[in-house]
């Protein structure tokens, strides 16, 4: 195995001393640890997407994917709230709107204030179920934006509606409740302590200065792989913590951990659905399979066993795509 450079071993020495024997405490929780994520800004993993992050020895996608697989398989929930924020911080940095990155960027680089995401509501295929109006100084938005993480622990949301000709309006908006904006709690079968809720616009006022670009939708998909990618690197955090606590009893799956690995850092963008639901399925298998090993005792709560098989199933549905669905239902369906 190659030598992981220093950041990855810091990251594995919080994920193993730190994020896994806090894990249990978390999934019964209702929100992350304020500890955990302080931690992770402290460590400088909040700016990780921001290209002018000096501090981190990051310098390739399979380091940056080895990093998320890392903290996810000491804490998922954790990981979670955590990786949603990066949308924000790239986004930002491509940003033209340079009063909002001199104001803002420093800060969520640091991690001194936190984001959310809100973008699947518009930017994927088919009608979008927040839609933005343009008006004078700005944009009414309107809709609902289903499964938003990390509210009442991020400041800021990475926020995206579309407009009537097809243009995706993205916002950096203050995560908080008022007049325009209201949230619903969800109850989810795993990462519950997410702070994940549906939220509501009401004709919401976006000024123009809060805008962060607005670009074709068509344009945007075609990048959509590379956030599909990261994702996946949950799955294979899951996978690898269901594996060491396997231990003789996992058999081949070590191999095949690598291998998902391996396909995942390498897939090309039309690979990557693929490659997402390989690694998916292998985190329901080995989570499926450490249940058995672990016996009738992971039918109770409070055990890593059961947290696993709930958090794997959590992942064969989040962030997915129709044809991440048809690669998942081949798997499960005809078997590898």
């Amino acid at each position: 195995m190659t030598k992981e450079s220093p950041v990855l071993q810091e990251a594995r020495r919080i994920a193993e001393e730190v994020l896994f024997p806090a894990a249990l405490e978390v999934d019964a929780g209702d929100r992350v640890p304020e500890s955990h994520l302080a931690l992770l800004a402290e460590l400088g993993f909040y700016g990780m997407a921001d290209p002018e992050e000096a501090g981190l020895d990051l310098p390739d996608r399979a380091s940056a994917l080895r990093l998320l697989e890392i903290l996810a398989g000491g804490c998922l929930t954790t990981t979670f709230v955590w990786m949603q924020h990066h949308g924000a911080v790239r986004a930002l940095a491509e940003s033209r709107n340079r009063t909002l990155q001199q104001n803002l960027r420093p800060d969520l680089r640091d991690g001194k204030r936190r984001a959310g995401v809100a973008i699947s509501a518009a930017v994927h295929t088919g009608p979008a179920s927040l839609q933005a109006q343009q008006v004078v100084g700005g944009y009414l938005f309107s809709g609902t934006a289903p499964f938003v993480t990390g509210w009442g622990m991020i400041d800021l949301l990475h926020t995206a509606a579309r407009d009537a000709e097809g243009s995706l309006v993205f916002a950096l908006l203050d995560a908080e409740e008022n007049e325009g904006v209201t949230a619903e709690p969800l109850d989810l079968l795993a990462v519950r302590a997410s702070g994940t809720v549906t939220l509501r616009f009401h004709r919401h006022f976006v000024p123009r200065d809060k805008i962060i670009r607005v670009l074709p939708q068509t344009d945007y998909l075609q990048g959509d792989a590379e956030s599909l990618r990261f994702n996946g690197a949950l799955a294979l955090g899951v996978a690898g913590r269901a594996i060491s606590l396997l231990g003789e009893d996992a058999g081949g799956l070590t191999a095949e951990l690598d291998e998902a690995r391996d396909d995942l850092v390498n897939a090309t963008p039309e690979d990557v659905p693929a490659a997402r639901a390989t690694g998916s399925e292998l985190a329901m298998r080995a989570a499926t399979a450490c249940a058995v090993h672990h016996g009738s005792n992971t039918l109770l709560p409070g055990t890593h066993a059961q947290r696993l098989v709930r958090e794997a199933t959590f992942l064969l549905l989040f962030g997915s795509r129709p044809t991440i669905r048809a690669e998942l239902l081949g798997l499960l369906t005809n078997g590898r």
